[in-house]
């Protein structure tokens, strides 16, 4: 791939990770383990229709998975699937002068084995509590939910010199709206509909190398 010469400012890419940067769902795989899938979907259907925020979401699904051992990670690893085209952009963005994270409301466990595979620039996500190589059904620390996605993206920016107005955002679901809203440029990825609504740009192809024109037309000079 052949690409033009990098601006002299950098730029930011920040990308949802579940269904966007990978094809899968982690809580789902890590349900698949622990058999508890249809609690999982029952929980995710509440909180589609209103009655869980997200944190509340999350504990009750990380609540299925008490009692797998940690040794599970590198089984579920083994089947997440990235997205067509995230190597193509990843390395579009490195070859243009930019940075690229991902933020997810998925866990740091798997989180941290893809971006080293992907080579990501920063990531950031939620942690489930390990005692005696054992899951609690818990997570630790802040939850990452819409707000905190949004204050990971600031917060990356600012620590790397890099104005809002040269990051781009990308995700499909209603927790990526905060980050999406404070982009200089969002992009729905195969998004729900509230998302494709607000979004500067919709990308229905599954395919996110579909991302780097814009992403030479955002730092051209």
């Amino acid at each position: 791939m052949t690409l033009a010469t990098p601006p002299a400012l950098p730029f930011l890419v920040v990308l949802d990770a579940d269904s966007t940067t990978i094809k899968d769902e982690v809580i789902e795989l890590l349900a698949d383990v622990a058999g508890t899938r249809a609690e999982v979907s029952l929980v995710t259907e509440r909180a589609m229709r209103g009655e869980l925020d997200f944190a509340e979401s999350l504990r009750e699904r990380v609540a299925t998975l008490s009692g797998l051992p940690d040794s599970c990670f590198n089984d579920v690893y083994a089947r997440i699937r990235p997205s067509d085209g995230v190597h193509d952009l990843i390395a579009a963005i490195h070859e243009y002068g930019g940075a690229v994270g991902v933020v997810s409301g998925g866990f740091h466990e798997l989180l941290d084995l893809l971006a080293s595979d992907l080579e990501l620039d920063f990531w950031r996500a939620n942690r489930l509590e390990v005692f005696d190589g054992v899951l609690t059904g818990r997570v630790t620390g802040p939850i990452i939910d819409a707000r905190a996605k949004a204050e990971t993206l600031r917060g990356w920016a600012t620590t790397s010199g890099i104005p809002l107005s040269r990051t781009v955002a990308i995700g499909d679901g209603a927790n990526d709206l905060e980050m999406m809203a404070v982009a200089g440029l969002s992009i729905a990825y195969n998004a729900k509909p509230v998302v494709r609504e607000r979004a500067n740009v919709v990308l229905d192809t599954p395919d996110l190398s579909l991302v780097i024109p814009y992403i030479h037309t955002l730092v051209a000079p």
